[in-house]
């Protein structure tokens, strides 16, 4: 097995396909793939923490209605015809 030449080489490998024909234009686009890596990477450890941070909290939620305010259901009165699909 060949020694691989650096660990850039290593990275960009990693990264996918190389971009270009040209070194120099490869190497942005590896550098544009490795920050966009890094923010996924950033992103999903500031989910997993938010997550491990809720995670087995025991804070109970207390919803409260005055039953003054809601007024008795009505049923509707009775349809004398029954035309489905047909607004009224």
């Amino acid at each position: 097995m060949k020694k691989p030449k650096n660990w850039w080489y290593v990275w960009s490998k990693a990264l996918g396909e190389k971009a270009s024909s040209c070194n120099k234009t490869s190497d942005k686009v590896a550098v544009v793939r490795t920050i966009i890596f890094a923010t996924y990477l950033i992103t999903n450890c500031f989910i997993v923490a938010g997550v491990i941070r809720q995670w087995n909290r025991n804070t109970a939620v207390h919803v409260y209605i005055d039953s003054s305010e809601i007024k008795p259901y009505v049923t509707p009165p009775e349809r004398t015809v029954n035309k489905p699909l047909e607004f009224e």
